[in-house]
């Protein structure tokens, strides 16, 4: 953070970016690090309509797509969620300045420091075995508690939308959709573990850390709301058709990581 006598006019910064040729762009100062978002286009309407189908096929509204209209309402809704989360307590960048098309923030990194995502920091930590695994993924799955314990879910809820920070807390990136405007409460909680579920087992897997995870997520769905966690059961019940897909490399990473998300989802309850 820069200080007084290096003080930083934010807002003329934004000014001065607002025709980057990126839609988000890094920025290193000579005390901080920044970030320039300008508006950008939205998904797709095919992957609305693959996502509506997928919802409707298996019954599943956790699966229900969550509009992302890009351009500046997205834009605005990212502002606003990033500063709900902050005023929180809970880790994100800082909002510095905005314009009707584009916004800055601080990078949760220090300067001169990287801060890596959990899905690049967890991988990583393959190599140092299983307990060094499962240690980074709880605290992912710790940080998910929390931003609930608090009001908030997230809008991808993926390893890569999450970051180590240097002193160890994971913070939230990546804002530009709002779920609790769209589906309900307890299926956004779902939607926030079944996607983090599904971008990390694979790794536990890999580091052999499945088998001490499938405890720890057991205590994390008991501890989610009655209708939450009815949310979340019905769905794994629903996809348990997975389990018969053969494990074979040949059929691409994707389909290795549905498959090792079923084995931590279909744990076993906890005995009472």
């Amino acid at each position: 953070m820069p200080s007084a006598q290096n003080a930083i006019d934010y807002q003329a910064f934004l000014r001065e970016h607002l025709n980057q040729p990126h839609s988000i762009m890094r920025y290193e100062l000579a005390h901080e690090t920044l970030w320039v978002k300008r508006a950008n286009k939205g998904n797709p309407a095919l992957n609305y309509w693959l996502l509506n189908t997928l919802a409707k096929l298996f019954r599943a509204a956790v699966l229900q797509p969550v509009p992302n209209p890009g351009g500046t309402e997205s834009l605005q809704t990212e502002v606003r969620r990033l500063r709900s989360f902050m005023a929180k307590g809970l880790r994100v960048p800082q909002v510095l300045a905005t314009h009707e098309q584009a916004f800055v923030m601080r990078h949760l990194g220090r300067p001169g420091e990287e801060a890596p995502s959990l899905s690049n920091a967890i991988e990583d930590a393959i190599a140092q075995g299983a307990q060094a695994t499962l240690q980074l993924w709880q605290r992912g799955l710790e940080a998910i508690q929390q931003a609930h314990a608090r009001g908030e879910v997230l809008s991808q809820a993926v390893a890569r939308n999450m970051v180590v920070c240097a002193d160890g807390v994971i913070g939230f990136i990546d804002f530009e959709d709002d779920p609790a405007a769209h589906l309900p409460q307890a299926v956004c909680m779902a939607r926030d573990a079944l996607n983090y579920a599904q971008s990390t087992a694979l790794f536990l897997q890999q580091a052999g850390a499945l088998e001490q995870a499938r405890q720890a997520w057991q205590q994390f769905v008991q501890q989610l709301p009655a209708e939450a966690r009815q949310v979340l059961e019905r769905t794994v019940n629903k996809l348990s058709w997975v389990r018969f897909l053969p494990r074979s490399k040949s059929l691409g990473r994707d389909t290795l990581r549905v498959l090792a998300a079923h084995d931590l989802l279909a744990a076993p309850p906890l005995s009472a």
